[in-house]
């Protein structure tokens, strides 16, 4: 099967990754580092699975230094492939594996940028007069779930009389529901006064009617951080900003863990050396921000 063609099983490691339920961003970050490798592999005449040695890895990564790909992004290129030729592997399409011994770049990951009370306050400040908005920034900021789970929500994933939200299965997250602090439920209620009346399922919709669709709130949100004066920030911020202020605050590690649905408890773990705050007494609730 070594002279398989690799866009073949390029595509067909896709459809692997698909199969596992992988996130969209996560099949698209693999799909153009792989095509980028197999263009330039193309360009040394070799097409076939049974063609690509050691060398030729080792070679696409120094021309990634010499265009001043960063290391963040070198190791990221790098890992797609391993886990490219590791797919090839396991499926009997090669013996050796040639990406197994190519090392990969050292580089420090950037801690997450957490908003202060000034910076949050002032968002919320710059998006008051626009309720769809500032509903979507504070159920963000007051749940900590990520974008993509808020675009998804309809409305009878909102619970007003036991206070809680539910989060359907989404890609590779399993459902959860997550209980809704004060402030998040009185915002919820303010926008479900004005929401416009239509049979659309979702939760937030524009003023034609429509599902409000995760670059739109991006952008929307984008905008109100620029209004705020708030420089680099995005909207995952709101999130991590959710998770540092509740474990502040004495939430309980594994239970700020189910509340953001992250899959590795090491995950959230990574925030605790953000905190400021040492004496930490374990409460099992919902701070507001």
């Amino acid at each position: 099967m070594s002279d398989t063609s690799l866009q073949t099983t390029h595509a067909q490691f896709l459809e692997e990754l698909k199969r596992q339920g992988r996130a969209s961003a996560t099949l698209l970050a693999y799909g153009k580092d792989i095509e980028q490798f197999l263009q330039a592999l193309a360009a040394q005449g070799k097409t076939t699975v049974g063609s690509v040695v050691t060398s030729d890895i080792e070679a696409f990564k120094e021309s990634l230094k010499k265009q001043r790909y960063t290391d963040k992004s070198i190791y990221r290129k790098i890992n797609s492939i391993k886990s490219y030729f590791r797919f090839l592997r396991a499926k009997g399409m090669i013996e050796e594996n040639p990406a197994a011994d190519i090392a990969q770049p050292r580089y420090e990951l950037e801690a997450p940028h957490v908003l202060t009370k000034v910076e949050y306050r002032a968002l919320r400040d710059a998006c008051k007069a626009d309720q769809r908005i500032s509903t979507v920034v504070e159920v963000l900021l007051q749940t900590g779930i990520r974008i993509s789970e808020l675009a998804n929500l309809e409305l009878t994933d909102v619970d007003a009389e036991k206070h809680t939200l539910h989060i359907s299965a989404y890609e590779s997250h399993p459902e959860r529901t997550i209980p809704l602090n004060n402030a998040a439920s009185k915002a919820l209620e303010s926008y479900l006064e004005i929401r416009p009346k239509t049979r659309q399922k979702a939760l937030f919709v524009t003023k034609t009617c429509r599902p409000f669709l995760v670059r739109n709130i991006r952008t929307a949100i984008d905008r109100y951080f620029r209004i705020a004066g708030i420089a680099d920030a995005k909207v995952n911020d709101l999130r991590h900003t959710f998770i540092v202020q509740q474990l502040a605050a004495g939430t309980p590690l594994v239970y700020v863990s189910q509340l953001v649905g992250h899959k590795r408890i090491t995950t959230t773990e990574k925030y605790l050396k953000l905190l400021q705050a040492p004496d930490m007494q374990s409460q099992l609730k919902v701070e507001e921000l």
